[in-house]
């Protein structure tokens, strides 16, 4: 190959190259994946009204992993680990023969709590603290026939959220109510 056909070969060649590769720069323009999610507007900052003692989603973790743990001890039986799990004086004041005696209509009914995993709560008041420290947490899960109704009552021991009291209900539905034959149950508090 003689030296002007090899230089008019590389001209050739660098003027194709670079509108082979036109594609592969127009795609590269666009920003990473994961900076592509920048340009989505942040959620707005929280006004002072919404200072919570915690987060909507810490809330409803401790509400589904109560209730569910509550759903364990109805099924086994056995109420020794949610009683374990709660704070020091919850402990001193109720047994796990307590919290079976509390819980026994649940367990009779064989009224499955599992929806908690399933469908988010609904709070009735936000998270707040008592007087006393103790964090509340209170609404309901919107299940038919029969909803889930829920009080819990959490005491923070060494920075961590542990079961102080809780009253767990299994009304009908406002639908339900409307049909003869299904009585609400009042809360079973097990404080």
């Amino acid at each position: 190959m003689t030296l002007r056909r090899l230089i008019v070969t590389v001209v050739a060649m660098a003027a194709i190259v670079p509108c082979a590769l036109a594609g592969t720069v127009v795609a590269q323009s666009q920003p990473p994946f994961g900076e592509r999610w920048q340009s989505v507007p942040a959620k707005p900052p929280a006004s002072p009204a919404q200072n919570l003692p915690i987060s909507i989603e810490q809330a409803f973790y401790l509400i589904r992993s109560t209730l569910l743990t509550l759903n364990d001890a109805n099924r086994s039986g056995n109420y020794s680990v949610l009683r374990d799990l709660a704070a020091p004086d919850f402990q001193a004041k109720n047994s796990a023969a307590d919290l079976a005696d509390s819980f026994a209509d649940l367990r009779r009914r064989k009224f499955d709590l599992f929806a908690a995993a399933l469908v988010a709560p609904q709070l009735t008041a936000a998270p707040a603290l008592d007087g006393k420290g103790m964090l509340r947490l209170t609404g309901h899960f919107p299940t038919r026939p029969q909803q889930i109704d829920f009080d819990l009552l959490f005491q923070n021991v060494g920075g961590q959220w542990r079961l102080f009291g809780i009253a767990v209900a299994t009304p009908a539905t406002a639908a339900a109510q409307a049909q003869p034959g299904t009585p609400a149950k009042p809360p079973v508090p097990a404080h």
